[in-house]
């Protein structure tokens, strides 16, 4: 059972009595909104607001709606969202994302940003608010009073880290409406804006817990910290790599809790993906659900799910045939790797039900026939009509069959009768991933040399992708642990989770490399425009370089 089983009603509630309407007005500054004035009269209403942003976290943190997921992972080198016959054009966006050709107009980056930060507002709001009300009026005591406040303060510097990631130099906003027309901050004001409040905040919060799932802890706090100083010479130009290292330590020793005792690395790989994964010892902070007692519910089947998934899963729910693993990334994964096995699709597709009957196509080319995932993105369909060679066909953004491209299948929702159907939380740190980082600033505080701490390191979390026989020709050594290889490791066992943008422009790859029908771009590309309907409402929003 999650302790956050109430999380949806209670937020729910908070809507219905507020009657709130300028949120969904995306016409507006929405770094201005006003969320509420008129509320906090006891604690499950000051609870009720204190959870809010994380429900809207939803929106643009995981995969479904036009946020920070997509602009990270369809503009990296890994998925795509290609044209398939009839479906997929959508005004192109797709298209621009993995051809890095989008512009200030384009509406999924305005969009983004509107959801970014209105979740931004979510949390200001309510910091407002709990600063200049008397607890007792609240019903709280001073004691959690600062622990909202802090918990909503790093969740809002949470946001500032992602926005920073995407657009890099924009406004620093701590009160609603004030001022009016801020001024845009630099990208190296940004950071040390959130660094300061991480720092100054993390001690106020509870460590993590049972009773912190799914909320921003003191081991959400670290987890930011290692991002932050992970990326610091990408985004300041001052390598940060001690303070990575440190940050990651605490996390790794057991000095900010664990929501499941304390924070280890699951030895089951798949574990931290499964419908009961808040039970997972290795999860940090995620996006938590509970379908069965607050009819909260991953969004991302949208982009993952194909037309008639819930043939192949049992489920209930299908998607809109959108993520496809591009071409060339499945053969990355070694043959024994359980990754590749297990979290993509591939091959014929059979009935959850019943295992000896084919899932068929549905709403598109391959109507009623066979459902066969391929990897490759190509009307091989055609070919097969016309009696020509499908191997010498185009491959691009443009030339996608409904059923092209190796599919997801890292999260499990499970099946209908599963107890905890539909509840399988969006993990946005783990402990694999500290690891990861920690290990790499070793390596580059060495020269780009892997140390034996960094080998071990890579090794305690990818072995657990092995069978025991097949280890030892596996296993990195300091030799075999290049910069190169830990990218690609990092793609292997990350796919998916929305880092692949940061990690190519951490490696120097983002706009220098060539990945499918992707070709090299410009520098410029490394941050997204500001929207240029932002920029009328705000004339001092400066647009990023390249954008004029």
């Amino acid at each position: 059972m999650k302790y956050l089983k109430n999380i949806g009603r209670a937020v729910c509630f908070l809507a219905l009595s507020l009657h709130i309407n300028a949120c969904t007005n995306l016409d507006e500054k929405v770094y201005d909104e006003l969320v509420t004035d008129n509320y906090y009269n006891n604690r499950e209403q000051v609870l009720s607001a204190v959870l809010r942003p994380y429900t809207h976290a939803n929106a643009w943190a995981t995969p479904g709606q036009d946020g920070w997921w997509r602009l990270s992972e369809y503009a990296a080198d890994q998925l795509a969202w290609p044209v398939k016959g009839r479906h997929g054009q959508d005004g192109g966006k797709w298209i621009r994302l993995h051809y890095h050709t989008w512009i200030p107009d384009d509406t999924f980056i305005s969009g983004a940003w509107n959801l970014m930060w209105w979740g931004m507002g979510l949390c200001t709001d309510p910091i407002e608010n709990l600063e200049k009300r008397d607890i007792a009026a609240m019903g709280i005591t001073e004691e959690e009073k600062a622990a909202f406040i802090g918990e909503l303060k790093l969740f809002r510097a949470f946001h500032y880290l992602k926005i920073m990631d995407l657009w890099g130099n924009v406004p620093i906003v701590t009160k609603v409406g004030e001022p009016l027309s801020p001024e845009t901050a630099s990208r190296q004001d940004v950071f040390n804006f959130i660094e300061k409040e991480i720092l100054e905040n993390m001690n106020n919060v509870p460590v993590l817990s049972r009773q912190m799932l799914g909320r921003m802890s003191r081991a959400g706090a670290y987890a930011m910290l290692v991002e932050l100083y992970l990326n610091a010479e990408t985004w300041t130009g001052t390598p940060r790599w001690d303070d990575c290292i440190k940050a990651a330590d605490a996390l790794i020793n057991g000095e900010a809790g664990g929501q499941n005792g304390a924070l280890v690395l699951e030895p089951n790989i798949f574990d931290a993906f499964k419908p009961q994964n808040d039970i997972s010892k290795e999860v940090v902070f995620s996006i938590a659900y509970d379908f069965q007692r607050a009819n909260t519910q991953p969004q991302w089947t949208g982009d993952m799910f194909y037309f008639n998934q819930r043939g192949i899963t049992g489920g209930g729910r299908n998607g809109n045939d959108g993520c496809v693993v591009i071409p060339g990334v499945y053969s990355t994964f070694n043959e024994k790797d359980k990754r590749r096995n297990e979290w993509l699709l591939i091959g014929p597709q059979y009935r959850f039900d019943d295992p000896t009957k084919p899932v068929l196509g549905a709403n598109d080319e391959y109507q009623d026939q066979p459902l066969v995932f391929v990897d490759n993105i190509r009307k091989n369909l055609e070919a097969i009509n016309n009696g020509t060679d499908p191997e010498k066909l185009p491959s691009n953004m443009n030339t996608g069959e409904g059923n092209s491209g190796v599919r997801f299948n890292k999260y499990q929702l499970g099946d209908l009768a599963h107890p905890y159907y539909n509840s399988t939380d969006w993990n946005v740190y783990r402990l694999t991933w500290i690891y990861f980082a920690k290990a790499e600033a070793l390596m580059r505080k060495n020269g780009g040399v892997a140390t034996q701490e960094a080998v071990d390191l890579i090794n305690a979390s990818k072995r657990r992708a092995f069978e025991a026989e097949d280890w030892d020709a596996i296993a990195y050594t300091t030799g075999s642990l290049t910069l190169d290889e830990l990218l690609a490791e990092r793609g292997r066992e990350f796919i998916f989770e929305g880092f692949r943008r940061t990690d190519l422009i951490r490696f120097g790859k983002f706009h220098t490399e060539t990945w499918w029908d992707h070709q090299p771009t410009d520098a410029t590309k490394a941050l997204f425009p500001i929207p240029n309907q932002q920029r009328i409402l705000n004339p001092n929003l400066q647009q990023n370089p390249g954008y004029n």
